[in-house]
């Protein structure tokens, strides 16, 4: 018995969407926020710091902070941001060169989905019901429209926006996950560039987040080949992706194992520690944190499972859901699920939920179409008036609480950006404008609502909130303190160790002032990190000693709890 394809679509519904439209709006998605500007705390600057450190100490197959071995995720940010910074960090600088590697990681996460969704969107059981006098879109058209959805519909997500602009293992990872995606979509037809990119894609994936980027990689394609279909015909050519995957891995894993034990062990320890069995308090809040990471492709991804539940095992719904379910699964065996496994679920989503587009009714769609107006139309004004807030004060209540985070903020005005700021409102107003005036027909036409109006709400967030971030998230002001106070205090054979600094605090100080901190138990000089609060209570180390001098205290003005203080303590005290 043939079964009825549920997606319904005209030629119409695939107008090509203009390549200069699709291709701007993922530029200005991506280069809004990523440079000009300071690295944030924990894991942006984080990334750069293990950059630096391997330019400065040779620390390549290891990733360091300084002195702190970084034994967690993967060597390969390191690797390409430090290559970005040894390259072109004489001509555009440290911390603009170190952010190029984002853009390779979009181009891959883009690209893949995007052709990855164009391939199985031109086989014959992802094709739309044929018209009883035709009309219905070519295969190539047809799979070139949901290809476009696609893309778009992973620009809108909303969760992985920040994480774009990070030199974090985050974006990395999404890209290396994206290319499993293609390389499934790819072996039906070209099996041995298939292979050889499934087995270079899972490699780059463990060599970026360790276990945690490689398990759901591996599970998903295993998963990807179980059913009889495309994908089953080519199972022979699996050993060959497996065969390359090992060879990469190992090419790190055994020169990285003779250089330290310790760091090896330490990253075998945190590894085995991301995982656990599954608690109620922690799924249920991970699902919950779901709900808004992944808006507004999961409700799209429902409709799509449900529209096509005769064909769950198809080449066009099947490699992606099968990336998805793993990643999903894991989710509930972490012991504290956050971004970076939330985020192995946008790409598989993304794909699926444009497979459910050409199934949904023409008044839902317009419905979800008002939604994306009226959601990214309060987002942008919201952003509009807490920087009137900021400027002038009013409305108060929301200038009191932005005050509040950013005690001692003096808040510039860059005409330039107010500028560009006004531009891109006026440019989302046309896009209303047009959506609603000229009535196209192109099924893409929401997910280009969605997206541009998040890129939008970014830009302006960028240009008009820029200098409000960077003060309160950056450690340049104290770190330049510090810097001082050091220079003005440490005699000659003198060391400072660290007590009690966390990843990013260590990162920040290298990264600006190149300051490094040991574990030497024979310094004499103690940068302590600890709260406020601890010091009230008197229950911060070294706090009733009278052998131990504070030389000084500080931190950011925009983070009141958090204090460093400097002190200098007796030789061999711990």
């Amino acid at each position: 018995m043939t079964r009825s394809t549920p997606a319904r679509l005209t030629e119409l519904g695939a107008t090509k969407l203009p390549r200069l439209a699709l291709i701007g709006l993922a530029l200005a998605y991506v280069v809004a926020g990523l440079f000009m500007r300071d690295p944030w705390k924990t894991d942006d600057v984080v990334g750069l710091a293990t950059m630096m450190t391997a330019l400065r100490e040779g620390a390549w197959l290891q990733p360091q902070i300084g002195h702190l071995a970084y034994a967690q995720d993967g060597p390969m940010i390191t690797w390409v941001g430090a290559v970005a910074i040894k390259l072109f960090g004489p001509l555009l600088g440290e911390f603009t060169a170190s952010r190029l590697p984002n853009l390779l990681w979009f181009a891959m996460s883009a690209g893949s989905v995007w052709y990855g969704t164009y391939l199985v969107g031109r086989r014959a059981e992802a094709q739309p019901l044929a018209l009883p006098f035709g009309g219905e879109p070519p295969p190539r058209a047809y799979g070139r429209m949901l290809a476009d959805a696609a893309l778009l519909l992973l620009l809108a997500t909303v969760g992985i926006l920040q994480h774009m602009h990070e030199t974090s293992a985050l974006p990395a990872v999404m890209a290396w996950q994206a290319l499993v995606f293609y390389a499934l979509t790819r072996i039906p037809d070209k099996p041995f560039t298939g292979a050889l990119t499934l087995g270079a894609a899972i490699a780059g994936s463990f060599l970026t987040r360790g276990w945690p980027g490689g398990i759901p990689m591996m599970a998903g394609a295993l998963l990807a080949f179980m059913p009889p279909g495309a994908l089953r015909k080519r199972l022979g050519w699996l050993p060959l992706a497996a065969l390359v995957a090992v060879a990469l891995i190992l090419a790190w894993w055994i020169p990285a194992t003779h250089q330290s034990s310790y760091w090896i062990r330490s990253w075998k320890s945190w590894n085995l520690g991301f995982y656990a069995w599954p608690e109620f308090n922690h799924s249920g809040r991970a699902l919950r944190d779901l709900a808004w990471f992944l808006w507004p492709t999961w409700p799209l991804v429902l409709v799509a499972v449900w529209q096509w539940r005769n064909w769950l095992f198809a080449a066009h719904i099947w490699p992606a859901l099968a990336l998805l379910i793993c990643a999903l699964l894991q989710l509930f065996f972490v012991a504290d699920p956050d971004d970076g496994v939330y985020i192995m679920l946008a790409v598989p989503c993304a794909s699926l939920a444009a497979m459910s587009l050409p199934t949904l009714r023409r008044g839902v769609i317009n419905t979800l179409d008002w939604f994306a107006v009226m959601c990214f139309s309060l987002t942008a004004i919201t952003a509009w008036l807490a920087w009137v807030a900021v400027l002038f004060g009013v409305p108060t209540g929301i200038s009191h609480n932005i005050a509040r985070h950013t005690a001692g903020y003096v808040p510039p005005i860059s005409w330039i950006a107010l500028l560009l700021a006004a531009g891109i409102t006026a440019a989302w107003i046309a896009l209303i404008v047009w959506r609603f005036r000229a009535q196209p027909t192109a099924l893409w036409r929401g997910t280009i609502l969605s997206a541009s109006g998040l890129a939008a709400t970014w830009g302006l967030l960028v240009l008009l909130w820029q200098p409000v971030v960077n003060y309160a998230r950056s450690y340049r002001t104290a770190s330049a303190e510090l810097a001082a106070v050091l220079k003005a205090n440490v005699k000659p054979g003198e060391c400072v160790r660290g007590d009690g600094l966390g990843a990013g605090q260590r990162a920040s100080f290298l990264v600006f002032q190149n300051l490094n901190f040991p574990y030497d138990p024979a310094c004499t000089l103690v940068l302590q990190q600890t709260t406020r609060q601890a010091l009230a209570r008197g229950t911060a180390d070294y706090t009733h000693d009278n052998n131990v001098q504070e030389i000084w205290r500080g931190g950011r003005r925009a983070d009141p709890n958090e204090i460093f203080r400097l002190l200098r303590v007796p030789s061999g005290y711990q």
